[in-house]
């Protein structure tokens, strides 16, 4: 394995003035935080190994504790706009259509036709074949496109496949890319391949003038341990995500609580260390807005209010946004809508 990024990579490295990119930058600072010149699998495990253990039973203990808070009245109802304004409304399904990311959109952009001041969701996510489906259906909106990229979502191809599978996206509009590591490098110790790896898809968000945000996908179900989902977020914070993403949904257990706690005391640490601010995404089996509240009130109590926003959290979802639109309708009408109510996801 090589020390530092590939030379697959490196044409885009430094400007036309000579000065450093954006990617030079990213190396930089990860050689500091490191401690070391070259970022190889040795250096990078010895920081990773480094950082403090998680107690589980004090992690499980802390999200049950926060799980229990109550919110109530006019602070439920921001928490609800709030959740609606956070979720990444999905379709991810091998029989996804152009006509049912339309639906989707359709939904993204009008989401409750009978209160014009519900908040329009912070993106929706689709495969990259289809972005230009909604990129088309969503124009003018300002709601984002995400698309998942990289093989999603084993991220079992080679790098050049991944590659072209990103550039594809941003080539069609994408606003926002979801890539997945290759979990078994990472649990093989391979440290360098996945660092590598995110640093060229990052690079691939942002060539020819494109500026698509990077949310990285952990799989944390498939990472075994606390202490992996630490190591994982740390090791693609170094490597640049935007976002650091729990799941890609397909895998049990997906979005949990005590490991999105993990998620953001590690975007809390790193910008403690480093002053770059990282955002957190979980996604998968997020369906209800009291669990969603949940995890609000993890992200005030963790973080505090500068991550309270689109820029910074998000929810994948695709069936939560009713459950919260019908909460929404009991607060402002007094009942709840029939199932017939709520538009299709």
């Amino acid at each position: 394995m090589t020390a530092s990024v590939s030379s697959a990579t490196s044409d885009a490295r430094t400007g036309a003035d000579g000065s450093s990119s954006d990617t030079e930058k990213v190396l930089a600072r990860a050689r500091d935080v490191v401690g070391a010149t070259e970022l190889d699998d040795t250096n990078l495990a010895r920081y990773l190994h480094g950082l403090p253990g998680v107690d589980k039973v004090g992690a499980d203990g802390r999200a049950a504790m926060l799980g229990t808070r109550s919110i109530k009245t006019t602070a439920k109802q921001w928490a609800l706009d709030t959740i609606v304004s956070m979720i990444d409304l999905t379709t991810l399904e091998g029989a996804d259509t152009p006509g049912k990311v339309r639906t989707l959109a359709a939904k993204a952009r009008t989401p409750d036709p009978s209160d014009p001041s519900c908040p329009r969701p912070a993106a929706v996510c689709v495969y990259g074949d289809l972005v230009h489906v909604a990129k088309d259906a969503l124009a003018g909106t300002g709601v984002k496109i995400a698309a998942v990229a990289t093989a999603f979502p084993s991220g079992r191809a080679s790098l050049d496949v991944r590659l072209a599978d990103t550039r594809e996206a941003v080539a069609q509009g994408a606003d926002e890319i979801d890539m997945v590591i290759d979990r078994g490098a990472f649990l093989a110790g391979q440290y360098s391949k996945v660092f590598e790896d995110i640093v060229a898809v990052r690079e691939a968000c942002r060539a020819d003038g494109a500026q698509a945000h990077l949310k990285v996908i952990l799989e944390t179900g498939e990472l075994a341990t606390y202490d992996n989902v630490r190591r994982a977020s740390w090791l693609a914070m170094l490597a640049g995500a935007d976002f650091i993403k729990t799941s890609t949904g397909k895998v049990q257990p997906a979005a949990t609580l005590p490991v999105t706690i993990l998620m953001l005391e590690a975007v809390r640490d790193f910008r403690e260390l480093t002053g770059t601010q990282v955002g957190v995404k979980p996604a998968g089996g997020i369906s209800s807005s009291k669990d969603a509240i949940k995890y609000l009130v993890a992200v005030n109590e963790t973080l505090g209010e500068d991550w309270l926003n689109p820029d910074w959290f998000r929810f994948g979802a695709s069936s939560l946004l009713n459950d919260v639109l019908m909460q929404r309708s009991k607060m402002r009408t007094g009942h709840y809508w029939g199932p017939d109510y709520v538009t299709v996801s």
